[in-house]
């Protein structure tokens, strides 16, 4: 855990909400609870590392619909899901959304903050490599296209000859488009710019 990490706490039962909030709060944590998911929609802004504790059934969008809602919208939030009527089929959707795991109400503090450090550290990895993933993507977004003509036959194997005829330019030419590259992307070796890029997803 950080000192940046955040919980979402939702259910529009107040005492079960507030419980969960205080729990949290004494684990020295930030909490924020809400009503509805509506009201948790409404204020979220995209804040990572965090965690999601929802309960299943509430009065108008139910749990699993946050969970949804929030993937719709590019928020990949780890989260943990409360019920007071653990199904099957309720538990394999939930984990599909990003589930660490559905407990059943009422459960046990220490069990509940298990599993909500568990969200917080899954969160906290999967935001930095999301991170990374977005800093290369804006490095490559710096390359001309005649660069990224280069990268990808660089990221095939091709020796700067073989690049040269291809793109039917000199050799200086593919050198001086190599170093731009290679400035731009922050790279020092051809394994660190493949690397990049394969953990990039591009």
């Amino acid at each position: 855990m950080n000192a940046h990490d955040v919980v979402y706490v939702v259910d529009d039962d107040a005492a079960s909400r507030e419980a969960v909030v205080g729990l949290v709060r004494e684990m020295g944590v930030e909490a924020h609870g809400f009503d509805s998911g509506e009201a948790m929609l409404e204020a979220y802004r995209g804040h990572r590392p965090a965690c999601l504790v929802t309960d299943v059934r509430m009065l108008r969008m139910s749990g699993l619909e946050l969970q949804e809602e929030l993937q719709r919208r590019g928020y990949q939030l780890a989260s943990v899901v409360l019920t007071g009527y653990a199904e099957t089929a309720v538990t394999v959707r939930a984990i599909k959304n990003g589930a660490i795991t559905l407990l059943e109400k009422p459960c046990k503090n220490l069990e509940l903050w298990d599993a909500i450090r568990a969200a917080l550290a899954q969160d906290a990895q999967q935001w930095r490599a999301d991170s990374q993933r977005r800093e290369v993507r804006e490095k490559l977004d710096l390359l001309t296209p005649s660069e990224k003509e280069v990268l990808d036959l660089m990221l095939a194997g091709e020796a700067n000859k073989v690049i040269a005829n291809r793109l039917d330019v000199s050799v200086r030419t593919v050198e001086v488009r190599r170093q731009a590259i290679f400035t731009k992307m922050q790279a020092d070796s051809v394994a660190k710019l493949v690397r990049m890029v394969v953990e990039a997803g591009v």
